[in-house]
């Protein structure tokens, strides 16, 4: 198994910031790709932001210049640093990883997500 485990969500007024972290543990052979989703309620998830292996990044046109993603390779940990907060980006983030068990089978794994709300 491999487990997701997410931190740094809260309530931030308009124009703040968070930080968000996600550690992989468990069975992990290589690291492919993490990256972060959202979903806002009524809404369907969309893709925030990610980063690849070879720390290659790409963003939603929504949160470009605003959000930096990054990585931690050592700690298998992915982080978003999210600035100038706007209300519309309230929503549960989600983490996702994708890689190679010791075993040498791919896997896909999601974390519990953790809530941003921003307040106007």
């Amino acid at each position: 198994q491999v487990h997701l485990v997410e931190s740094g969500g809260g309530l931030v007024q308009a124009g703040g910031s968070l930080r968000l972290s996600c550690a992989a543990s468990g069975s992990i052979f290589r690291l492919d790709s993490m990256g972060w989703y959202r979903q806002a309620p009524g809404k369907q998830r969309e893709l925030v932001a990610t980063i690849t292996s070879g720390g290659s990044t790409s963003y939603a046109d929504s949160v470009k210049g605003r959000f930096t993603i990054s990585r931690d390779n050592a700690k298998n940990t992915v982080f978003l640093q999210m600035n100038s907060l706007k209300p519309e980006d309230t929503a549960d983030y989600v983490c996702n990883a994708r890689g190679v068990t010791p075993g040498l089978r791919g896997f896909d794994s999601w974390g519990q997500g953790t809530q941003v709300t921003v307040s106007s």
